[in-house]
């Protein structure tokens, strides 16, 4: 099913998005580097330093599964949900809920990743809507995923594996047998279970983008045979 093509309200609402979670990710990736060289020294742990720009504009991406289910963009809906519930479960499942998490060495490694990641998708998803969209972007959004989707999510299930330790000790939002409800519910097996997840959606999510990458930028034997 194709993507409607945007109203001129819609196109500008999806401009100023776009702009905005930029110019959001940007201010997140200078504060990753400031803590550590201009900042270096301080007090705070790197989650007090950044948190909060990370809740603002991470849970901000939720909207994309708005979009693409009601497709004012391309996006496939269910990559889509899977991608933003999956970023959104780390901050707020397991950074954001425990005190293991916020200090796991995955941390930076994840942020790091999505903060270029997200400069480069959304500046690209921005310049595409008045159809200014640089070569040199088409190629960083097309070929910086090679590096950053397994840095990235590296760093998240060092997250969630800093964070199990937490909840196996205090049993965090678990919920234990008897009770009224006649109900049981490990929140430790909840998070071995998304941890699990990775290993078979992962390599799907990252072959689709090759395949992606192959139909946007071509092999260099098509390049070849256009040059010709």
């Amino acid at each position: 099913m194709a993507a409607k093509e945007p109203s001129a309200i819609v196109k500008i609402y999806l401009i100023l998005y776009n702009a905005a979670q930029v110019l959001g990710w940007s201010y997140m990736l200078y504060q990753l580097i400031a803590y550590y060289t201009i900042d270096k020294g301080t007090e705070k742990t790197l989650w007090e330093y950044l948190g909060a720009t990370v809740i603002l504009f991470q849970n901000a991406a939720v909207l994309e599964i708005v979009h693409a289910f009601t497709r004012i963009v391309p996006s496939n809906p269910v990559i889509t949900t899977f991608q933003v519930l999956s970023r959104v479960m780390v901050v707020c499942g397991v950074v954001m809920a425990t005190p293991t998490g916020k200090v796991s060495p995955g941390l930076p490694l994840a942020i790091l990743a999505w903060s270029i990641t997200e400069i480069i998708r959304y500046g690209y998803y921005a310049l595409n809507l008045v159809d200014a969209v640089p070569q040199l972007l088409i190629f960083l959004r097309y070929t910086t995923f090679i590096a950053l989707y397994p840095t990235g999510v590296t760093g998240e299930l060092l997250c969630f594996f800093w964070a199990q330790s937490h909840v196996a000790e205090t049993k965090q939002w678990s919920i234990e047998m008897p009770n009224q409800y006649n109900f049981t519910f490990s929140y430790l097996y909840f998070l071995w279970a998304v941890m699990l997840l990775y290993i078979p959606l992962f390599p799907q999510l990252y072959l689709h983008m090759f395949a992606q990458r192959k139909k946007i930028l071509g092999t260099p034997a098509t390049k070849q045979q256009k040059a010709n």
